[in-house]
């Protein structure tokens, strides 16, 4: 079966299209078996938890993306804290660190979150779903820096950095997932990325609703049926079998992602 280990299902996207109900039906009937519903601040985080309490193949994450920390409030760690006690809750995460917009966090805020939750993510013996957007060599620093709150590992989400970088994040036992932007034209820098993480440590998204992959770019909302062809183009920039690559990354899942069934 498929697995799409990050995409966000929180939101209204869904309604005019049979709702999240639907799109979750529809990835099951395109040999979607797991879901990973990221939440992205605390009001999502609990939407996650309440889709994965209805659907058996649901799961979820529960963090603060850098881009949401303006919501944050005292005591919400500890809200988070115990979202993470929930059987369905995989990772903290999506956290890290977002210099992509100037009307983002302070950047001293977003590191402070992201090394907090981090540590939160040590506490309870939960992985790292990471989010990082124009800010590699110092998510670099700060990982290397904090080596001993990764014990149980992590994800970098999405992966967009240089290929060079792979074995970097690699060597810190992290995991890297792909997701739309790995279909489309001319993504060369990502095609090597691609080529170049171990096979034990690569995985599939969508990160939907958005970055849709080819051959439906451009349509909105994103899907996770839609990783089935994401995992065909992994697939065919690897050389490799299409239908082992599959059982491989539902296999990595597994292995990173404990309380993954």
């Amino acid at each position: 079966m498929y697995i799409d280990i990050h995409c966000h299902l929180t939101g209204d996207e869904y309604e005019e299209i049979g709702g999240t109900d639907g799109a979750i039906a529809r990835a099951r009937k395109n040999g979607v078996g797991r879901i990973v519903c990221s939440g992205f601040d605390l009001q999502s985080s609990y939407i996650a938890a309440d889709l994965s309490a209805r659907h058996d193949d649901v799961y979820f994450s529960a963090g603060f993306h850098p881009s949401e920390l303006k919501k944050y409030q005292d005591g919400d760690l500890e809200k988070l804290r115990a979202l993470c006690k929930n059987e369905k809750c995989i990772a903290v995460g999506e956290i890290g660190l977002d210099y992509h917009f100037d009307d983002n966090p302070a950047p001293e805020t977003q590191r402070d979150l992201f090394i907090r939750q981090m540590e939160l993510a040590d506490e309870v013996g939960l992985p790292v779903v990471l989010h990082s957007r124009d800010a590699a060599a110092e998510t670099l620093q700060i990982l290397q820096s904090h080596t001993q709150l990764l014990k149980r590992g992590g994800l970098m989400h999405c992966y967009s950095y240089s290929p060079e970088m792979v074995a970097d994040f690699a060597a810190l036992g992290l995991y890297f997932s792909f997701g739309g932007p790995s279909t489309f034209k001319n993504a060369k820098k990502v095609w090597e990325s691609v080529q170049r993480v171990p096979y034990d440590r690569i995985l599939s998204e969508t990160d939907c609703p958005y970055l849709t992959p080819v051959p439906f770019r451009g349509t909105f909302p994103n899907e996770p049926k839609n990783v089935k062809y994401i995992v065909e183009n992994l697939a065919l920039l690897r050389n490799e079998n299409e239908k082992e690559l599959k059982k491989q990354i539902l296999d990595n899942a597994r292995r990173l992602f404990f309380r993954l069934k």
